[in-house]
């Protein structure tokens, strides 16, 4: 798992490693060897990028970095039996965890738009906290993600969509608590148990703490960097880092992926350039989930693409940037055309997209707002999934997603009027 330090305490059995009692003996860094455990550095710490106090060396890309920035380091003489990092990746092909709709999205939204508001005060709360130089709530952020879990166990359609709903005023807080939705659906689909799903979902929602310390005028120009405001938004993975690693009480997955997800399979991202053996399960589903989010609602001085862009976008990434399978299980995850979506028909009619159908994703149920003319027409439903529709006329079939705010439809205003999708 390259630079995701997993850590370790003595006597303690740790996933993947079988330990005993141990003795501590200094040793040059030349004389490292995979399954070593290492638990003290001749130097601070915080001035490495090891992120956890206490470390199992897993690779030789482990090796060469501590041979980087120390000269000797103190290792713990265990017996272990050492599994290899890619025998302990998680599968999502041997998840058996097979989760139902225990209430219709319809029961759910009320309770679901409760959650949300909760949610959002919440994870602004934290996030301003951070901002303003006052300690990091984890307890806060915990119980934000378990409330959200809760909803999204019942329904997760219902929670997904009101993440749909953007403050121009509060974007890193919007970003971050509907990446946590996103990723926690996600995790869902791939079958993850409810403690993974609570741990994917914490790390969603930090994942971008650090930006927190990035100066406010930098992150509202969005791409529109020059070269030394480009390096200072790029140390929000390390803030990062840092901000999470002071509390000993949070997930330390949390951690990593706050420091990683800006790394690319191909080595090609920020801010260490690890390659794909170094990037963990958790880190590469939050980066999808990350451009996913940002590239359908746009973050500050961008316009937003359609679901059905960032789809493509992603698809024409992986293996690269991002993790071939997962992507292709987001796609399916989320689908195509995903409820909130708007699209226009083949005929010139514009609609929302109100229901996914499982069976055939390329066509849903969609709320008709605009007619040939696009001009306002009374709001109807079509069912393009119809058998009886589809032979009628195929006229009523998609011919391109829009973004919100196409011919002054908005999905905010829609939600808060109290559409529900289904």
């Amino acid at each position: 798992m390259g630079n995701e330090i997993l850590s370790m305490k003595k006597h303690v059995v740790r996933k993947g490693y079988l330990s005993q009692e141990s003795n501590k003996k200094l040793i040059p860094v030349e004389a490292l060897e995979i399954g070593m455990f290492v638990s003290e550095l001749d130097r601070p710490w915080l001035d490495t990028p090891f992120l956890m106090q206490g470390f199992v060396i897993e690779t030789v890309e482990h090796i060469n970095l501590v041979q980087e920035f120390c000269k000797s380091v103190y290792v713990d003489a265990v017996q272990q039996v050492y599994v290899p990092p890619e025998e302990r990746t998680i599968s999502t092909q041997q998840r058996h965890k097979r989760y139902i709709h225990k209430v219709s999205v319809e029961d759910e939204h009320a309770a679901a738009s409760g959650v949300y508001k909760q949610a959002h005060s919440l994870t602004k709360s934290v996030l301003d906290e951070v901002r303003l130089g006052n300690a990091f709530d984890a307890d806060k952020a915990k119980q934000t993600v378990a409330e959200c879990v809760e909803s999204m166990l019942r329904n997760p359609d219902a929670l997904m969509w009101l993440g749909k709903i953007r403050n121009v005023d509060s974007h890193v807080a919007d970003h971050s608590l509907n990446v946590a939705i996103v990723s926690v659906a996600f995790g869902r689909y791939l079958q993850l148990e409810e403690e993974e799903l609570k741990d994917i979902g914490l790390c969603g929602l930090l994942h971008d703490i650090g930006k927190m310390k990035i100066p406010p005028e930098i992150l509202k120009k969005g791409d529109h960097l020059n070269e030394q405001e480009d390096a200072e938004f790029k140390k929000h993975p390390l803030l990062g880092r840092n901000i999470l690693m002071s509390n000993r009480s949070l997930f330390n997955g949390a951690t990593d992926v706050a420091h990683c997800h800006h790394e690319h399979l191909d080595g090609s991202g920020y801010p260490r350039g690890l390659k794909e053996v170094g990037i963990s399960f958790y880190t590469r589903i939050i980066a999808i989930v990350d451009l996913y989010d940002n590239f359908t609602t746009g973050h500050a001085g961008s316009s937003p693409k359609s679901s059905l862009d960032a789809m493509r976008h992603l698809y024409s990434l992986r293996g690269k940037h991002y993790d071939d399978n997962l992507v292709l299980q987001f796609i399916q995850c989320i689908g195509l055309y995903p409820p909130g979506s708007i699209v226009e028909l083949r005929n010139g009619e514009v609609g929302i997209v109100i229901s996914t159908n499982h069976k055939n994703r390329r066509l849903p149920k969609v709320l008709m707002q605009l007619d040939s003319n696009k001009q306002e027409c009374k709001s109807r439903i079509i069912n393009l999934g119809d058998e009886n529709q589809q032979g009628q006329d195929k006229e009523h079939l998609i011919k391109d997603v829009l973004i919100n705010g196409s011919y002054d439809i908005d999905i905010n205003e829609h939600i808060n009027k109290g559409l529900v999708f289904s």
